[in-house]
């Protein structure tokens, strides 16, 4: 009886190679095709684990985690500084695919910076903005601008606290004039106070008291002032819903 004989079957080399070649692990400066250098670990051929990015363009440095070849977990990212040419922090926090998501710092210049939460790379939901000329916002967030309750210290002393829409004063709110010893307490369209009442607050303590009490002042039609702030406010929010 006649013996078939088969050869035995073999990997193609390219294939070996190929699984040699695959990135799993640590490994030292690994460099793209434009220059750009990892060092850190590695899984199924992309960056995973602790790493560190150098982009040869722009000389931007993030150090910390990754997860599938994008930036997740905790990590920092730093630019080089255009007077200096040191690096310098421009954020620490969480990311998430590769963008800014969770808490975080992110710092504008050298006074200027925010803490709090982001969301795809935008400031969203609770933080706290310091800006340069000494003003501090604290409260909530939408779309990388202030968005419902939130309280703006300016460096005078003086603060508002209210309502807030696409970063401006929309909303009840009460305006604390701490240098001057007053309140006001009213209704803003688009950082404007269409109505509200202005009393004394303080004006004993004030620093610069206003020289005269405030007289009795009405207005000949508050509805009708209240009204037409009220309906240009959700004109602008149905105008954002579209």
């Amino acid at each position: 009886m006649p013996i078939s004989k088969y050869p035995r079957k073999t990997e193609p080399l390219w294939k070996a190679w190929d699984q040699k070649a695959q990135k799993n692990g640590l490994r030292h400066q690994v460099y793209s095709v434009g220059g750009d250098c990892y060092v850190g670990e590695w899984k199924d051929n992309m960056k995973h684990g602790k790493g560190t990015q150098i982009w040869k363009k722009t000389g931007a440095i993030y150090e910390g985690d990754w997860k599938s070849g994008k930036r997740n977990g905790y990590g920092t990212l730093s630019l080089p500084d255009p007077e200096t040419g040191k690096n310098r922090r421009v954020y620490s926090g969480w990311w998430r695919d590769g963008k800014k998501t969770g808490y975080g710092i992110h710092f504008y210049g050298p006074k200027e910076y925010y803490e709090g939460e982001w969301c795809c790379n935008q400031r969203c939901g609770w933080g706290r903005m310091y800006y340069s000329d000494g003003d501090i916002y604290e409260g909530q967030w939408w779309n990388d601008k202030p968005e419902g309750e939130g309280m703006l210290r300016q460096k005078n002393g003086n603060r508002y606290e209210g309502h807030w829409q696409g970063g401006l004063k929309n909303g009840p709110g009460r305006f604390f004039h701490l240098n001057h010893g007053q309140l006001f307490e009213g209704f803003w369209v688009d950082d404007v106070a269409k109505c509200g009442t202005m009393i004394d607050f303080g004006r004993e303590e004030a620093p610069e008291p206003t020289q005269f009490p405030i007289p009795q002042v009405e207005i000949l039609d508050p509805d009708g002032v209240l009204e037409e702030a009220l309906a240009v406010l959700k004109k602008a929010k149905e105008k954002q819903g579209d």
